[in-house]
C-alpha cells in the first residue's frame, strides 16, 4: 500500500484525482480487461469524452468506491 495520494491523468495535471475510468481497447484487450485513467473534478469529462468518442470507456466511478470493490489501498494507472 502507497501513502501517496493518486493524481490525475490529465497531461500536466497534479490534481488529486477523485475519479477512476476504467476502459479497454477491444482491438488489443480481451472484454473484461479493465485499464484505469484517474482523474479530478476538472479533467473527468474531458477524459471520459476522449475515450468515449474512441468507444473504450467502459466505467466511471468514485476512487473511494473503487478502491473499496477492489479491495485495495489505491489505484493505479496503466495507460
Amino acid at each position: 500500500m502507497s501513502d501517496e495520494t493518486p493524481i490525475c491523468s490529465a497531461k500536466g495535471c497534479r490534481a488529486d484525482a477523485v475519479w477512476v475510468l476504467a476502459w479497454n481497447n477491444p482491438k488489443i484487450h480481451t472484454p473484461e480487461r479493465r485499464k484505469t485513467w484517474l482523474a479530478c473534478e476538472e479533467h473527468r469529462e474531458h477524459l471520459s469524452r476522449f475515450l468515449g468518442v474512441r468507444g473504450f470507456l467502459k466505467d466511471v466511478v468514485l476512487l473511494k468506491e473503487w478502491e473499496e470493490d477492489s479491495g485495495e489501498g489505491s489505484s493505479t494507472t496503466d495507460g
